[in-house]
């Protein structure tokens, strides 16, 4: 299944695109078009450690790549971006280990 995904990342006003392609049920790839160049380092590191196991991914006895991958390029600020969650959240549904549903975060001052 490919799923296909539009992320407004916030403050930063970057829009990062993305498909995440499976085709077996496990194994993930990404294509990730964004103007930041922290989510552009994330996706090659990403796509450097080859197809992403939806299984392992989800598994508690195993390291998340994603996050792995994550907390190895966005440092700082940059730590808390909902791209990762977004990418993490297509590989599931790729997979088809979870359904297809928007995700959102909102914020006011309180």
């Amino acid at each position: 299944m490919n799923v296909q995904i539009s992320v407004n990342a916030g403050i930063c006003g970057f829009i990062t695109k993305a498909t995440a392609n499976c085709e077996d049920g496990q194994l993930v790839d990404f294509v990730v078009d964004s103007p930041c160049e922290k989510i552009q380092a994330l996706a090659k590191a990403i796509k450097e450690a080859g197809p992403v196991d939806a299984f392992q991914e989800i598994s508690p006895a195993g390291e998340s790549i994603i996050l792995s991958k994550t907390r190895e390029v966005l440092k700082g600020c940059c730590a808390g971006c909902v791209v990762p969650v977004a990418l993490f959240k297509s590989m599931q549904v790729a997979a088809g280990l979870a359904l297809p549903s928007d995700i959102s975060i909102s914020m006011a001052n309180g």
